[in-house]
């Protein structure tokens, strides 16, 4: 089969550019016809190239460049335009190339006789099962612009946590970075500039030993550490593709303090958050439960999970089920208990998302308050040690007969 571009109108007047697979340009032209199109222009380009183009420039694509599609194609939705249409639109709107691409893309495919849902589905690194899966359920009941609205709401949330995640490492790291510049300064350049003034001694104390000896250290082999410390990194990527290793750290990831508890907050955001959305939108709970478990980055909470699928696909309880994840205490599983009761569970998983979602800033506000002045600390610990040592090395060098 043969790729070809077409450029033609519709029985409205409008313009329409997209692509066509046919065996030769007599069938590509034959196929155009039977879609009630008035042929303009047809060109042969190849398929694999093209696809390879759209697929490298649409991996690029921002969350908050997918929040923007998937928003602006909800509010056309709901004012009555036309899906292509309203890709056509956005189109003209956004500056970003990357984004532009794949919006081009998802029109083609859509005027060529693409479902919706097939096409996004054509980019399953941007767009996730998911998503995928509602946009399939809004297509399946003509509810899509209700679909988009709450995607877009979903991803707006999604931006919302990575923005705050981001933000309660940005400070800290940079504290550390300051820390790292500051104890590299003093050992490659403050400490070898002063340890001429003990050449002559015959006799040094052993603090002035240890700080001389650091110094000379870093001088001389601090090129090997980074080179060391880029290898055990480069390592630590490849172990990372082995099951076992991830499953490993997924573990030590949990069993951290400090770390465990925020890994445990944001994927209980990401599970609730897409337990809500999905059932409101009319997935069923089997189905709800298997697609929330694939948006966990965590696998070992993601295989606790899928056994909790299986349970109660078996007829168990959700609540008991939910028991075996360390996702929900026993608050949450009370409110998961009155939720299957009263048959209302959409309204009590959006309650547990914003109330960890409340805990997760309440505990990231308080571990940036707590690590601020423990970094200056150590950084000034260091520093001030180092003065320290020096200053009485060179009071000690009047002991010594300087």
């Amino acid at each position: 089969m043969n790729l070809f571009n077409f450029t033609a109108y519709d029985d409205h007047g409008s313009k329409i550019e997209g692509e066509i697979s046919a065996e030769d340009i007599v069938q590509a032209k034959v196929k155009i016809k039977q879609k009630k199109l008035i042929l303009i222009e047809l060109n042969s380009v190849s398929n694999q190239k093209k696809a390879n183009f759209f697929q490298n420039k649409s991996s690029k694509v921002s969350l908050q460049s997918l929040e923007f599609i998937t928003s602006e194609l909800s509010i056309l939705l709901r004012s009555g335009v036309r899906f292509d249409r309203g890709l056509d639109i956005i189109k003209k709107g956004t500056v970003d190339i990357a984004s532009a691409s794949l919006i081009e893309s998802l029109s083609t495919k859509i005027k060529a006789g693409s479902s919706i849902a097939e096409a996004f589905g054509e980019f399953p690194d941007i767009f996730d099962p998911l998503y995928i899966n509602m946009i399939k359920l809004g297509e399946t009941s003509g509810n899509l612009m209700d679909v988009f609205d709450r995607l877009a709401q979903d991803l707006k949330f999604k931006r919302a946590l990575q923005s705050k995640i981001i933000q309660s490492m940005t400070y800290p790291m940079v504290i550390l970075c300051v820390c790292v510049a500051c104890v590299l300064f003093v050992f490659n350049y403050i400490v070898p500039q002063m340890s001429s003034i003990f050449d002559r001694a015959d006799e040094l104390p052993i603090y002035t030993e240890i700080l001389l000896s650091v110094s000379d250290w870093f001088v001389n082999y601090q090129w090997y550490l980074l080179l060391a410390i880029v290898v055990l990194i480069f390592l630590l990527i490849n172990a990372l593709k082995n099951e076992r290793f991830k499953l490993f750290v997924a573990e030590l990831g949990l069993n951290t303090p400090l770390i465990g508890k925020s890994i445990l907050l944001v994927e209980r955001i990401r599970f609730n958050s897409s337990m809500a959305m999905m059932l409101a939108g009319g997935v069923s709970l089997i189905e709800a439960l298997k697609l929330s478990a694939g948006n966990i980055k965590n696998i070992q909470i993601r295989a606790k999970l899928k056994t909790v699928r299986v349970k109660v696909q078996q007829g168990g309880i959700l609540s008991d089920a939910l028991k075996m994840t360390p996702l929900f205490n026993e608050f949450n599983i009370s409110l998961v208990e009155v939720g299957e009761e009263s048959g209302e569970l959409v309204p009590v998983f959006e309650e547990i998302s914003n109330r960890s979602r409340q805990d997760f800033e309440s505990w990231t506000d308080t571990i940036t308050t707590m690590i601020e002045p423990l970094l200056i600390l150590i950084m000034g610990g260091i520093v001030g040690s180092v003065v320290v040592v020096m200053l009485l090395s060179i009071v000690s060098t009047n002991d010594i007969g300087l």
